[in-house]
């Protein structure tokens, strides 16, 4: 890059003025000269950085200064982070970028300036504190001081002595503002002005931000479930996962306001929270979260090679060893997008690694994530092998949904989930070869099976007890289609009414679930006994009374190992298999809306008392929900009843699974 700039002749610009050059972001290597003088160099594409260029600068006379950069970006052909970029685009890769991405200015400012702020809230303890950073030790007749706005009153924070120091600590006590009119929520983001004042002799230095009093950490709930509490209440967090990609731009949005389109949709939608997947944007975009009260998981973005990885923990405990350069390089640029985002009250969680991509030193990384910023939760590896460490266990299943067994140390959550698609034409970056994880034809069954995965997902929040999920994604990206809005954001996909009031009953409190037949992940190893055969049965096999005393005995699950699920009891490898059971129900029972819990591989008829209740076609990667049918569901009846079904399988895999559970909402008292 080229380009030559004229230094204004204001006061404010005069000569004794030291001279910054800021970079958003540029990816990945950097390096600035000035006048043919080298002022800065920089590795890392996703955090910002500053050169001094004051004395590389001609006279001030001149009516230019000449500005050369280079930029390096090996893509995924290095060991630096990338995220999504790739030399060769195709499915879940996207065309790369490279060198400037994110706005670059020019400042004035003091011989002694500030160079940043660190600013912690403690909520219980109704304080902030401030470390205020300068460009160098301060003199003996220097002093730092704050103030504190809310509305029109203010606080003044203490004033302290310079002392030599470059970083002062300030610890300022909330005296005015009562404790229930500080705090920051989703539905109501307060935030609060700061202003930081440095002096030195009768010339002094100006910082304005603002900060919030929000606290996030892992507790369990009156139940005993751990949750993610926001200001020591539960709150189940629920968000889109966000890639931040435009077709014009690639990483960078067109405008500020198309930056902001996204967070504002996201919250018309009903969700309180954006994973912001392998990618960090530019400051305003979190400025945004900050404002409108969006949760924000903040994902690293990944780099180097994979480790061997699939969704259902077949590889716990595996990661990949990188080069000293790599984890150095890794350690260094975390460390520096952490130190440039940690003033943000929106984000909540760092995520270190996805899946298994890059996922190397797993709990190194964790822990010192962790104790570098005990503020905030960590996800280790979002989806990924685990371990375990960090504050959360996190899977992925497409479409699901599904929840992780909880290990009683962790909150639970689903990282990825979802991904239904939908092309919409003239909206597409290519006409052929889009894609969605579950593909449909018109808005409106997109829509049902968007609220049928939002229904399935609501009794996971009870039992297991899900603390957070994350549906994919907010905006199709390149050929992927699966976002609530097309690539351009020129459509909305789905229905934004009926979504948003879908979305918003996940967060009423959990509901209760009670168990009719259960299934083997839930009866700790004893198996339900059900009576099989693998050969056709007679007509009426399905009805109550029919008898299956000749059939065999085996206990639930049906199948063979490679399938995902519960451990297996009864091997089944043939195509077809017919499964009968009696089960019990209470004299007192009043069922109101129960439903069948099953694992499914592949399509699946079942009837209960002799009435069909649900066809299942296709197959699940784990336990889902599905709605009995009304004819069915008004047999189910206190004492004896009945039920059969028939799972063929024609390829892959096989598995079938099945039980009776109803989901009892909890009224709270007004």
């Amino acid at each position: 890059y080229h380009t030559r700039i004229t230094i204004p002749k204001e006061d404010a610009w005069r000569k004794d003025k030291r001279i910054l050059l800021h970079f958003g972001a540029v990816d990945w290597h950097t390096i600035v000269w000035v006048n043919g003088f080298k002022v800065g160099e920089h590795k890392g594409g996703f955090n910002p950085f500053t050169c001094d260029i004051t004395d590389a600068l001609y006279t001030r006379k001149a009516t230019d200064e000449e500005i050369v950069i280079s930029v390096y970006d090996p893509t995924n052909t290095g060991f630096q982070p990338v995220g999504k970029q790739h030399n060769n685009p195709h499915g879940i890769w996207y065309t790369p970028v490279t060198g400037i991405w994110q706005t670059v200015w020019m400042e004035p400012v003091e011989q002694y300036h500030i160079t940043g702020l660190r600013i912690t809230p403690d909520v219980d303890k109704h304080e902030v504190e401030i470390v205020v950073k300068v460009n160098k030790p301060l003199p003996q007749d220097s002093s730092v001081g704050i103030e504190i706005h809310l509305n029109d009153t203010h606080e003044i924070g203490s004033v302290t002595e310079g002392d030599g120091k470059s970083e002062i600590r300030i610890v300022a006590p909330f005296k005015r503002f009562p404790p229930k009119n500080r705090l920051w929520w989703p539905d109501s983001p307060l935030l609060h002005d700061l202003k930081v004042t440095v002096k030195v002799g009768n010339l002094s230095d100006d910082v304005n931000s603002y900060f919030a009093m929000r606290k996030i950490h892992m507790a369990k709930d009156a139940a005993g479930i751990l949750r993610l509490h926001l200001n020591n209440k539960p709150l189940f967090q629920f968000g889109p996962l966000d890639q931040g990609w435009w077709p014009d731009g690639l990483y960078t949005a067109p405008t500020d306001a198309a930056l902001k389109y996204d967070i504002e949709i996201t919250k018309k939608l009903g969700f309180n929270m954006i994973r912001k997947h392998v990618k960090v944007e530019p400051a305003r975009w979190y400025y945004h979260c900050d404002k409108l009260g969006m949760l924000v998981w903040q994902d690293m973005p990944n780099g180097d090679k994979h480790a061997p990885w699939d969704p259902v923990g077949g590889h716990d405990g595996t990661e990949i060893t990188r080069t000293k350069e790599s984890s150095d390089n890794f350690d260094r640029e975390w460390k520096a997008i952490i130190d440039s985002l940690y003033n943000h009250p929106s984000i909540v969680m760092w995520v270190p690694f996805n899946e298994a991509w890059g996922q190397s030193n797993t709990v190194r990384v964790s822990e010192w994530t962790k104790k570098y910023d005990p503020t905030r939760l960590v996800n280790a590896a979002s989806g990924g092998n685990d371990f375990p460490t960090g504050d959360v266990y996190d899977i992925h299943r497409y479409p699901g949904p599904a929840a992780p067994k909880p290990d009683g140390k962790r909150a639970i959550v689903l990282g990825e989930y979802g991904g239904l698609g939908l092309p919409i034409e003239g909206h597409t970056w290519l006409d052929k070869g889009n894609w969605g994880y579950k593909s449909y034809t018109n808005s409106n069954d997109l829509t049902n099976a968007y609220i049928d995965l939002a229904t399935r997902l609501r009794p996971l929040v009870g039992d297991p007890g899900l603390a957070a999920a994350v549906y994919t994604q907010t905006t199709d990206v390149e050929i992927e289609v699966n976002g609530f809005l097309t690539y351009d954001r020129g459509v909305m996909k789905m229905d934004l009414v009926k979504i948003a009031a879908a979305n918003r009953k996940l967060y009423l409190p959990p509901p209760v679930t009670k168990t009719w037949l259960p299934t083997s992940q839930d009866d700790q190893g004893k198996g339900e006994v059900w009576q099989y055969t693998l050969g056709k049965p007679a007509d009426g096999w399905e009805k109550t009374g029919f008898d299956d005393s000749k059939w065999q005995t085996g206990k639930a699950g049906f199948g063979e190992p490679s399938t995902p699920g519960s451990t297996i009891r009864t091997l089944w490898k043939t195509n077809d298999i017919w499964l009968r059971k009696s089960f019990e129900l209470p004299a007192d029972v009043k069922l109101t809306e129960p439903k069948l819990l099953m694992h499914h591989d592949e399509d699946t008829l079942v009837y209960i008392n002799g009435e069909l209740a649900v066809n299942a076609t296709g197959y699940t990667t784990s336990y889902t929900f599905y709605t009995i049918s009304d004819k069915a569901k008004a047999t189910l009846k206190s004492g004896a009843n009945t039920i059969a079904l028939h799972t063929r399988q024609t390829g892959g895999g096989q598995y079938i699974d099945v039980g009776i559970i109803e989901i009892i909402e909890v009224v709270e008292p007004k």
